[in-house]
């Protein structure tokens, strides 16, 4: 008698135990600082697209197309490096639509289908190019094909570049929510070229430095005072200072990701989505109008206002905030913010994003945070209006 007979003879006393497994999988990624990543002597890229054994390998590259307006020699440069250094490439850099508005399921369809007829499989790589919507884009095109092909993401914003671009998360909007749809899925690889920022417009370079001032906020005390000391080396984007808060952003957050204990999201602690409950909801309310750097920068601001209303946080450290978000000329106030509903209907969003329990991290100081799991909407609509007044009182931040 074979082990299904036995099975389906015995009662319910004698089955037997339950299969329980266990396993970890490890991850390792690095993320590499250069400049002139496709100059044919720079083997930074060259040395990641290289197979098991050494030999250069196969790859596609998937490219901002804001990206290959701005650089119209860009494919050139791709195919001659390529060339160079002896990767085969499986087509020509194909331009993918930028910015959130790309973010979307026919986007994604089409990647999918770029992938099959291109026959990539998972021994090959995919390179993306571009800001951090485009990388959210392909890395969740590439980890849902063949159940993972092996990403390398070159990031060409300041956003992407110290935050976006080094996570370990993919995802799409949907359903008139950010990022609805998406996974957890580390890139091979993550290489910042300073040089690839140049094209972006002052607007994007002081976007990008909004989740720096988060992640100092947070938990560096000592960076948020060296960004007070080079605000305005920063508001000019002069390079020394750029690069040093592009790299220490990014090195925060990569501490934070892999040495936080929850880099797959599975608690309702998020302390790197600080000021981003409202950020999501304002640039949804705006059709990606806002970018998200500049929500972020709102959404912070108004969740110190909160904190000082509600006794979390002293006078002292908003008034830091303000000054630091005013002297980098980050606006204060969007008129989609006056319709209090429809913001604080974010919350809502956020608490099933989360999974069920809210949880929003709120400043105790400049560096220290705590998550709270209750809101109060009378307070929460007195720190909008002190958000209003604050937009009012420094008009030249716009």
């Amino acid at each position: 008698m074979d082990v299904a007979q036995r099975l389906a003879n015995s009662s319910a006393e004698q089955m037997p135990g339950d299969l329980e497994a266990a396993f970890q999988v490890p991850f390792h990624f690095a993320v590499r600082f250069t400049r002139e990543v496709f100059s044919p002597a720079n083997s930074t890229l060259s040395r990641e697209l290289c197979t098991e054994d050494g030999a250069p390998g196969n790859v596609l590259f998937f490219v901002d197309d804001n990206l290959l307006q701005a650089l119209p020699g860009l494919t050139a440069k791709v195919t001659a490096y390529c060339s160079f250094h002896q990767v085969r490439l499986l087509a020509p850099p194909v331009p993918v639509k930028a910015g959130e508005v790309g973010k979307q399921g026919d986007e994604l369809a089409k990647l999918h289908q770029q992938l099959l007829d291109l026959g990539v499989d998972r021994h090959n790589f995919v390179c993306a190019i571009g800001g951090g919507a485009v990388l959210d884009l392909v890395g969740f095109a590439c980890s849902t094909f063949h159940r993972g092909v092996p990403l390398i993401r070159i990031p060409t914003t300041v956003l992407a570049q110290n935050d976006a671009g080094i996570g370990v998360k993919n995802g799409i909007n949907a359903l008139g929510h950010k990022n609805l749809l998406g996974n957890f899925c580390p890139p091979k690889a993550v290489i910042n070229d300073f040089g690839l920022l140049a094209t972006l417009s002052r607007r994007d370079k002081r976007a990008g430095l909004a989740e720096a001032i988060k992640v100092a906020l947070i938990q560096d005390a000592g960076f948020f005072a060296w960004l007070e000391g080079n605000a305005s080396a920063l508001a000019a984007f002069e390079p020394e200072a750029s690069q040093f808060a592009i790299y220490r952003c990014a090195q925060l957050h990569l501490h934070k990701i892999t040495l936080g204990g929850d880099p797959f999201e599975r608690g309702n602690g998020r302390p790197l989505d600080y000021g981003h409950w409202s950020a999501h909801k304002l640039e949804v309310l705006s059709n990606h109008r806002i970018r998200h750097g500049e929500a972020v920068a709102v959404g912070m601001l108004l969740d110190a206002f909160y904190a000082n209303l509600v006794g979390l946080l002293h006078e002292q450290a908003l008034a830091r905030l303000l000054s630091l978000l005013v002297r980098l000329e980050f606006p204060l106030w969007y008129p989609e913010l006056a319709d209090q509903e429809a913001i604080l209907q974010g919350l809502e969003d956020f608490r099933q994003h989360l999974g069920g329990d809210l949880s929003i991290p709120m400043l105790t100081g400049i560096g220290s945070a705590l998550d709270v799991q209750q809101i109060d909407r009378g307070q929460m609509i007195s720190a909008l209006e002190r958000l209003r007044t604050a937009e009012e009182s420094a008009p030249g931040c716009r």
